[in-house]
């Protein structure tokens, strides 16, 4: 007996030496990223800390804003979606951690003899216990982790995807509400140039060329000033679908000021990046969940070991009613050992090593293509930041030359007209600052965009 007992001792510790033996290791996700943002501003003095993923849109410094992205969160029904295909994953992720622990079950059934005199009702218990061994384990919660952090990749997805698209629609609304307000103005002094033309027409201080060239900046002017409502209803449907409600919201029909971008500044060298987008993250646990099917393919090539153990009564239904049987035990170990499928375990086991492989490059792709894209993000917020700048200086000259025009006619220097072509340079000027602020705004949500979200840490390895 001693003996016996020890020969099995000596299996278990082969077991479990061979299990050990066959862990698959995840491949080494090292990606070649350079050391700095090559788009980021020049003078490192500006370089601030690391980008505030979780609330980057309050440096717009914009109550309202902060007050629909709350509510979209809280509303939006993509996120929504997202947040249920999680709690499912979190169910699934239970189950599939249930592979390996002791099963109990219970049964009944009913079966005549061979000779057909009589039949037999059983009662009983059955019980099994697979091990995971060789790999088997470690391969299926792989997998299973990877489809967990992959919803929950899903979730950070639609969150990082759904500010942008509150604060670009925000961001064009209040554009476009300025937009309009200036174009109309651009109609009313292009109407006082008509009358001015026409004053002077009859002065005999124009021409008739003078007050159609007047009277057809009018009409572009009017033209242009019908744009605006178009991008105004888009920008609120836009803004509707996202916050999941079918009436437009009353406290964005009245025109606001546009969101001003304060001083922003940040470091963050590329390697973070691998942090935040959920895209490089999917990439990630797609590496994992390859590397746990490569596991699972490769443990199948083994046999399969567990315990399993019964308690089964058997009573006979004619003549033995009142007398069921004594309940009889059984145990032992279950063992299920592959001998002959042409092949067909290699080849899965092939595959997914093929697969893992692919999955490998698909990471090195996904950070190379994020890089990418936070650079060119980066690059236009530069040269919109620029344009923008460079609008609100022309803006100042514009100022400065209406203020001087109108000190002239109040003392006789200048005219009417010499006023309203002021004004209206000035109004194309402000026109000119505000797209460019849009821009500039739009730039900077694109950034963060392609920065990502916060990502909870990856818990399989």
């Amino acid at each position: 007996m001693k003996s016996d007992f020890r020969l099995v001792l000596a299996g278990a510790a082969c077991a479990l030496l061979a299990s050990c033996a066959l862990h698959t290791p995840l491949p080494d996700l090292h990606a070649d990223v350079p050391a700095q943002w090559r788009n980021a501003p020049a003078d490192a003095g500006k370089l601030g800390p690391a980008p505030d993923l979780d609330a980057w849109w309050h440096a717009f410094n914009d109550a309202q804003l902060d007050a629909l992205i709350q509510r979209a969160l809280a509303q939006n029904l993509t996120v929504q979606q997202a947040s249920l295909r999680l709690r499912g994953a979190r169910a699934l992720q239970h189950r599939s951690g249930t592979q390996f622990m002791p099963q109990v079950n219970f049964h009944t059934f009913s079966e005549p003899d061979p000779a057909a005199t009589t039949s037999y009702y059983e009662i009983g218990f059955d019980a099994q216990w697979e091990l995971g061994f060789f790999g088997r384990g470690l391969g299926n919660a792989r997998v299973a982790a990877a489809d967990l952090q992959a919803a929950e990749t899903s979730v950070t997805a639609a969150r990082v995807s759904l500010v942008a698209e509150v604060a670009r629609s925000y961001v064009d609304l209040r554009a476009a509400q300025a937009r309009a307000g200036l174009l109309d103005r651009i109609v009313d002094l292009r109407e006082r140039d008509v009358e001015l033309a026409r004053t002077r027409l009859r002065l005999k201080l124009a021409t008739q060329d003078d007050v159609d060239k007047a009277a057809g900046e009018l009409a572009q002017a009017r033209a242009d000033a019908a744009e605006p409502a178009a991008a105004i209803a888009q920008a609120q449907q836009a803004l509707d679908v996202l916050l999941a409600q079918s009436q437009p919201d009353a406290n964005l029909a009245s025109a606001a000021p546009q969101p001003v971008l304060g001083a922003v500044s940040f470091a963050q060298t590329p390697a973070d990046l691998l942090r935040t987008r959920p895209e490089i993250r999917q990439a990630e646990l797609d590496v994992l969940r390859a590397a746990g099917e490569l596991g699972i393919a490769r443990a199948d090539l083994w046999p399969k070991l567990g315990l399993g153990g019964t308690l089964i009564s058997s009573t006979r239904m004619v003549g033995d009613i009142d007398r069921p049987n004594k309940a009889i035990p059984s145990a032992g170990p279950m063992i299920d050992i592959p001998l002959l499928d042409w092949g067909a375990r290699h080849d899965m086991a092939n595959a997914r090593e093929a697969g893992l492989q692919a999955a490998v490059l698909g990471y090195r792709q996904a950070v190379l293509e994020g890089v990418a894209e936070a650079e060119s993000a980066l690059a236009q917020w530069q040269r919109d930041q620029a344009r923008a700048d460079a609008a609100h200086a022309r803006l100042a000259l514009a100022d400065n030359a209406l203020t001087r025009a109108q000190t002239l006619r109040r003392i006789g220097l200048a005219d009417d007209a010499d006023r309203a072509q002021a004004g209206i340079a000035q109004a194309q000027a402000q026109l000119q600052a505000s797209l460019a602020q849009r821009d500039a705004a739009i730039a900077f949500i694109a950034v963060y965009k392609s920065f990502g979200g916060t990502l909870p840490p990856l818990a399989m390895q």
